[in-house]
């Protein structure tokens, strides 16, 4: 869970680091899926205690289990690490500072938004007889023949509210007493905005450079 934004100051160099704090867990253990039971592996993990009156089947899952609800469950699929049963828990201190992650979440929806705001148009001439066209997208048709929109035209429509990963992140300090852990830069989504860690996939590997 996205808490906010602030800044650090970095120990070695005294420059301040602009970082998002985020909530880390805990997350429970569901159900944990392997190759023999399910055809692949797979951890089933929930996240916040469920603040609505659940369904039925949705009880039951956790019921079976002898788990409280929760109010969200992502499937993480690959090789399972010892010790991860139903019960269990993923907490903040599985990162350390210094790891590279991705952070996913969704982008603040914005509603119906232009083409100026929603793609970066230049919009028309502020002057030289301009009259309440300024934002418009200018042509969107093709010449006579075939005489129409071309498909995937950029043009006005819904903003925002989209799956996004923000991908080589670093991990600046975590606090393993309240499960909050600091990354730098900024993910997607407001405050409260829920979001999935994980290693990151296109980590970018730095060496030193060459002597002689």
């Amino acid at each position: 869970r996205k808490v906010g934004m602030t800044e650090l100051f970095d120990e070695k160099t005294g420059a301040a680091v602009a970082v998002t704090v985020i909530e880390a867990g805990p997350c429970t253990v569901l159900r944990a899926k392997s190759v023999e039971s399910d055809g692949y592996d797979a951890a089933v993990i929930g996240y916040q205690a469920e603040r609505k009156k659940p369904t039925l089947p949705h009880v039951g899952e956790f019921k079976k289990r002898n788990l409280e609800p929760r109010r969200l469950l992502r499937e993480i699929r690959g090789p399972l690490s010892e010790g991860i049963v139903p019960g269990g828990e993923f907490r903040v201190s599985i990162f350390k500072p210094g790891d590279v992650v991705d952070v996913i979440g969704r982008t603040k929806g914005r509603g119906t938004t232009g083409t100026m705001k929603r793609w970066n148009f230049h919009g028309a001439p502020q002057s030289h007889g301009t009259e309440k066209r300024h934002r418009t997208p200018g042509s969107i048709g093709s010449n006579t023949d075939p005489g129409r929109t071309w498909p995937g035209k950029k043009l006005a429509g819904r903003y925002g509210d989209e799956r996004v990963t923000v991908q080589n992140l670093k991990i600046v300090t975590i606090d393993e007493e309240n499960n909050l852990l600091a990354v730098s830069g900024a993910v997607p989504g407001p405050r409260s905005g829920l979001l999935m860690i994980r290693q990151a996939k296109k980590a970018r590997i730095r060496t030193a450079p060459a002597k002689g």
